[in-house]
């Protein structure tokens, strides 16, 4: 996590991927996750995905996962149901203000 509101994930010191989030109260609000083409194939976004959700968990907050990646990686990852928070409209209406 850094102050760019990202997660990354590195290969030999290069950025490899991403999962990008903004916070809303207490909710982390996924929106975007990208593995550059470099990298495909090698199960890197789980590996970063599962990390941010574990990092979301330790800090006491809960997942909004409007980021389709995101969605998916949870529905095979149970183990984060209870700190799952619907995606509504009011939260995608707050993401597009905050994105611009």
């Amino acid at each position: 996590m850094d102050a760019k509101q990202r997660y990354e994930i590195l290969v030999d010191g290069k950025r490899a991927g991403l999962t990008a989030y903004r916070d809303r109260g207490e909710q982390r609000v996924f929106f975007h996750t990208e593995v550059g083409d470099a990298f495909a194939g090698q199960g890197l976004a789980a590996q970063l995905v599962q990390q941010a959700l574990a990092d979301v968990r330790a800090a006491g907050r809960r997942i909004v996962p409007v980021c389709p990646y995101v969605a998916k990686h949870l529905k095979k990852h149970d183990e984060f149901a209870d700190i799952i928070d619907p995606v509504t409209p009011d939260v995608l209406q707050w993401l597009r203000k905050e994105l611009g």
